[in-house]
């Protein structure tokens, strides 16, 4: 993170708040910010029903850029969705149809964006967001006029020379000219927006630097505009992962995928060494606040946690959600008890009533991810029943392990916990 200090409210946000790693221009960025109201983006592929917490560096970075004044724009990739995104991958995605990539897209808006964005202006900002789709405009390019009036300002010398190209090359992982021609198609949305829009930044991850340069470089070739852009550092895990990725998948935005519950405890079970950090990007507390939470030592770590998952869930599904999530967490964590918003699962009357495998149970909950797991938890003596270790691993749990209040408390380890009810 640079030191500099600009003279603009957004750099100097993004500064403090960690989300700046390279931009093609500070000096002149940060003088176009302060001529007045300027429109940036960030592209979202709506590969998935829901964007996860890997996308919510760029969601809150837009976020700051509407709330210091300027005009922030979620540009949805329907047309560059068709295609895929080979940044770092080591393989093509699935190739998906419109009526997918529609309705994703559907999925993306209603949940994902307005909780932190304000798009009708409501909320008192001084620009409303705006959603785009760049099928829009990439659905109608004619692919011969497309080549001659943009193909000649790309090289392919400077597309091999992008990190996300070589490391797929030097796996020896094949990288089809459909995928290649991703960053074309990025390049020129930048210039879209730019003409459609005055657009001039585009942000986004640091994995993106050499498609956003892409649409800076063709946007001077083409129209003598000066654009910019600008990208965050990756979070990574200490042990070098990509953050958002869990054992059980992705961490989504929609609560539909991911309950708040199940949200509010990713945030508390982070690392220690992550915890300043995530409440500088994640949460919109003061700069002051943050500082003291983030110099807390030892056990007292835990409550700058539980302020991260509070604050983190709040912003995403709100404060309802978010006080739920925390009287849960409280029940089962601190007072041994049951909160009503455990993960949980109905079983029909007849099979219960028959018996079912422990076994069974803690893959239908999604505790785990395999019988063989579950079996090495209990070996390991992690597995527990309404709270009592299970020793057998051929245990079958009935009706008799009902409790008082209906259901069955599964547990694995200290942190996952789910519940067994009987399907009414």
């Amino acid at each position: 993170m640079t030191d500099k200090t600009y003279k603009s409210e957004f750099l100097n946000i993004l500064k403090e708040r960690g989300f700046i790693h390279q931009c093609s221009d500070f000096d002149a960025l940060d003088a176009k910010l302060m001529e007045g109201p300027q429109s940036a983006y960030i592209g979202f592929d709506a590969t998935a029903k829901s964007l996860h917490i890997g996308n919510l560096t760029g969601i809150m970075m837009l976020y700051w850029f509407q709330q210091t004044g300027h005009k922030a724009i979620t540009l949805m990739g329907g047309g560059t969705s068709k295609i895929g995104d080979p940044s770092f991958k080591d393989e093509q995605r699935n190739l998906m149809d419109d009526a997918t990539i529609d309705d994703n897209i559907a999925n993306i808006q209603s949940t994902c964006f307005k909780q932190f964005l304000d798009y009708d202006g409501t909320s008192g900002v001084k620009h409303a967001a705006m959603m785009v789709n760049n099928n829009d405009w990439l659905d109608g390019l004619k692919y011969l006029e497309f080549l001659r009036d943009y193909g000649r300002y790309f090289t392919v010398n400077r597309m091999l020379s992008f990190d996300s190209v070589k490391q797929r090359l030097e796996r020896e992982s094949p990288l089809s000219l459909l995928e290649f021609n991703y960053m074309v198609m990025q390049g020129y949305d930048f210039l879209e927006l730019h003409r459609r829009h005055g657009t001039i930044l585009q942000m986004g991850g640091s994995d993106q630097w050499g498609n956003i340069i892409n649409g800076v470089d063709l946007a001077h070739k083409s129209d003598r505009a000066q654009l910019f852009a600008l990208t965050a550092p990756l979070l990574t895990t200490p042990d070098g992962k990509k953050m958002g990725k869990t054992v059980n998948g992705a961490v989504w935005l929609n609560a539909a995928l991911l309950p708040p519950y199940d949200y509010y405890q990713y945030w508390r079970n982070v690392d220690d060494v992550m915890v300043g950090s995530l409440l500088r990007r994640f949460t919109i507390l003061p700069m002051d606040e943050i500082r003291k939470l983030e110099a807390l030592e030892g056990a007292e770590i835990n409550e700058a946690k539980k302020i991260l998952a509070f604050e983190a869930t709040k912003i995403c599904h709100g404060e309802t959600a978010a006080q739920e999530a925390a009287a849960t967490a409280a029940k089962v964590f601190e007072q041994g008890g049951v909160g009503d918003d455990l993960p949980s699962i109905e079983i029909d009357a007849t099979r219960l009533g028959q018996g079912i495998s422990v076994l069974d149970l803690f893959v239908e909950t999604g505790l785990v991810e395999s019988k063989g797991e579950a079996k090495r938890l209990i070996k390991g003596g992690g597995a527990r029943i309404n709270d009592n270790k299970i020793e057998d691993q051929d245990l079958s749990a009935t009706n008799a392990d009902l409790t008082d209040k209906g259901h069955i408390k599964l547990s694995a380890g200290k942190k996952k916990h789910a519940l067994v009810k009987m399907k009414v």
